[in-house]
């Protein structure tokens, strides 16, 4: 795999320090750097996805240091799936700030590059204190693209948001300190042996630290009750940034999945089910509080800001049953809610901007060119509901399915079927009010073509992932038999078979 494994940390790095160090570069530059660096990265994305769909797993050691000693990258389909999810999902953020969204604040595109470092990091890092350094740099560019364009609003969501996850990141690094006190290493791969093998006097502080991630992750996910941070600062930031920050909550889903489906899942005792016995009431609560707070929204933005929390409900309702069907369906329905929420915030916005009354959710005027609006709009609710033909229903039956031999098939049936029952109710609604009630202003222009097309590329993800439906929820399949299995993870880091077998458990 050579050096590919590395480049989609120094492709934003290289770009955001550039672009820092310019000064005063004219915007038009400042554009043509980020979009070539985004567009690089999509590329490289696409190629590493491609490499991780044979099978193997890509090891990249930092200074040539052996694990578990060295800090080491790692691509496994898992990785790959999330890298590529990412690079799409800035790409059409990115094309919507090109068109003027950019102009409201200094050093957006640096600050746009490094929140792609974070992310892309959090990926790929195969350790853990790493995976709290790439936690931190995408967390600080988030505060300060967050503010971009200020405002009061801004102002004071930014507070709550630095100050809430600057509480996580505390409680991450104690976490992480009790783990390593424990087993006196943080290597993913090595920690999946060394948890599954811990002596039964050093397995409460191992369980401490797992305990304080538990509630980082959930922090960094938004789940119930730990979101309340999510639909005031993700409504208040330009649509660019709130589409960008849609893949945020599955930074916290994807570390659940990868810490306690490797690093817990295996072995016996009191570590092996840390983290599956809160799950499943987690997951109902996350369904019911995004959903309620849906179709209460006085705002098209705050909508879809509580949409983000339901599909993090519906994420963590896959994960509480603990199978390879189940996972795999997760997996499908983390990139369809990713690409789709992120259009949808872009698609709020540019209701908002035809409306005298902005994207608040109250009779007015339409917004000009709002036929097409509504089309669009249209096929983002539909998606985000979960109703036919796309991607949505996918995601959510392979789920249903899923659950069929579990003892809760009936919580996960009810808790998903209702929600997307209200969640059809409260869009419906919206999109009535927004779009079909009163007359458009002549003297307001439609939304340029510029604008409306990184919202309808994002949509088009949903119809192609249906269309591709066969070969993606193979893909699928195949990353979470990877996870379940997990020993083909450390014998490519470690560089040899683990020491003892590790035992295949639910995931997490």
């Amino acid at each position: 795999m050579s050096h590919w494994l590395v480049l989609p940390l120094l492709i934003p790095f290289a770009a955001g320090v550039g672009l820092l160090l310019a000064g005063r570069m004219p915007l038009a530059g400042q554009r043509w750097v980020g979009t070539i660096a985004t567009a690089a990265s999509l590329l490289v994305a696409i190629r590493l996805f491609g490499l991780a769909a044979e099978g193997q797993i890509g090891v990249y050691l930092i200074g040539d240091w052996p694990a578990p000693f060295g800090i080491v990258l790692v691509l496994d389909r898992l990785a790959a799936l999330m890298l590529l999810t990412t690079a799409l999902l800035a790409a059409g953020a990115l094309a919507y700030a090109v068109s003027g969204t950019d102009r409201a604040g200094r050093a957006f595109h640096a600050l746009f590059q490094f929140q792609l470092l974070g992310l892309n990091g959090a990926f790929l890092t195969g350790d853990l204190f790493n995976l709290f350094v790439f936690f931190e740099i995408l967390l600080i560019a988030s505060y300060s693209l967050l503010l971009h364009g200020g405002g009061p609003a801004r102002t004071r969501s930014a507070l709550h948001y630095v100050v809430l996850n600057l509480v996580g990141s505390s409680l991450f690094l104690i976490g992480v300190g009790l783990i390593y006190s424990a087993t006196g290493t943080l290597n993913i791969a090595d920690l999946a042996q060394a948890l599954a093998g811990l002596d039964p006097e050093a397995q409460p502080i191992a369980a401490a630290g797992g305990m304080l991630l538990v509630v980082v992750f959930g922090l960094k996910a938004a789940v119930l009750p730990l979101h309340f941070w999510l639909p005031h600062a993700y409504s208040s930031a330009t649509a660019p940034v709130a589409a960008l920050f849609a893949i945020m909550t599955k930074v916290g889903i994807y570390a659940m999945v990868r810490v306690f489906g490797l690093m817990f899942g295996h072995g016996e005792g009191m570590l092996a089910e840390l983290f599956a016995p809160w799950l499943l009431g987690a997951a109902i609560l996350t369904l019911a509080g995004g959903t309620f707070g849906a179709v209460a929204s006085s705002d098209l933005r705050e909508m879809v800001a509580y949409l983000v929390i339901v599909s993090v409900g519906t994420l963590l309702a896959g994960l509480a049953l603990g199978t390879t069907e189940a996972l795999s369906g997760t997996l499908y329905y983390l990139v369809h809610s990713t690409l789709v929420g992120g259009a949808m915030f872009l698609v709020a916005d540019l209701i908002g901007r035809g409306r005298s009354q902005g994207p608040a959710i109250v009779v007015g005027g339409r917004p000009p060119g709002a036929g097409l609006l509504a089309v669009l709009f249209l096929i983002g609710g539909v998606a985000a509901v979960g109703m036919p033909p796309l991607s949505g229903l996918v995601g959510k039956v392979m789920i249903l399915l899923a659950a069929q031999g579990s003892e809760w098939v009936a919580w996960i049936w009810a808790a998903i079927l209702i929600s997307s029952l209200f969640l059809l109710i409260g869009l419906s609604r919206a999109g009535v009010t927004l779009l079909w009630c009163g007359d458009v202003n002549p003297g307001d222009a439609p939304a340029t073509a510029a604008l409306i097309a990184p919202a309808a590329l994002l949509l088009a993800m949903s119809p192609l992932m249906v269309a591709f439906g066969g070969w993606l929820t193979a893909y699928t399949e195949a990353t979470a038999a990877q996870i379940t299995d997990g020993r083909g993870y450390v014998e490519a880091v470690l560089g040899q078979p683990p020491a003892s077998p590790l035992r295949p458990t639910s995931v997490p």
